[in-house]
């Protein structure tokens, strides 16, 4: 098992990033509970993600978002949690994780999330143009900049999670 001076972690990063998939390989070596933010949403919803934006809307999603980041923050002890890339880039939930534990910022380049989200239909915001998306991508990386850690998508999610652990032990806040 690792140890790291941290309880709670907060992954955040835009689509295909590897939140999940890197956030559930952490959890396991520090002995954490993993939360993938959007599926508690979902859970408690009964919705996907995708049903929830068209029946609901955006702004409803990310209100939703706040409130079970918040519930689920004040209510577990210690974590590893998989952010959606939405939740990341807004600014007054960077600053709550910032508050609550350490924010690690797991950056892609645009040409490998097209890569890794092209196909997946569960993805609201990859029916916009790619301009947009690239504006998007773009928009969020500003507030990305402002987590504890930053991290490069490595070769493989393992190399990733590996990175991020040496960084977290090497990181005092």
């Amino acid at each position: 098992m690792e140890k790291v001076p941290y309880k709670k972690i907060f992954l955040v990063g835009f689509m295909g990033s590897g939140k999940t998939t890197v956030g559930k390989i952490l959890s396991k070596k520090l002995k954490y509970p993993f939360v993938d933010l959007d599926n508690e949403i979902e859970f408690r919803e009964g919705l996907t993600i995708p049903q929830i934006f068209s029946l609901k809307g955006e702004k409803y999603f990310r209100k939703l978002e706040m409130e079970v980041l918040e519930d689920v923050t004040e209510n577990l002890p210690k974590f590893v949690m998989a952010t959606g890339g939405g939740l990341g880039a807004n600014p007054k939930a960077m600053e709550y994780m910032k508050k609550k534990g350490v924010v690690v910022w797991l950056d892609v380049d645009f040409d490998t999330f097209l890569l890794r989200t092209q196909r997946d239909p569960n993805r609201p915001l990859l029916k916009k143009p790619i301009e947009e998306l690239k504006e998007l991508f773009e928009k969020r990386r500003e507030i990305y900049s402002k987590a504890h850690i930053r991290v490069k998508s490595q070769k493989s999610p393992e190399d990733t999670a590996k990175k991020v652990l040496e960084l977290l032990k090497a990181k005092a806040l």
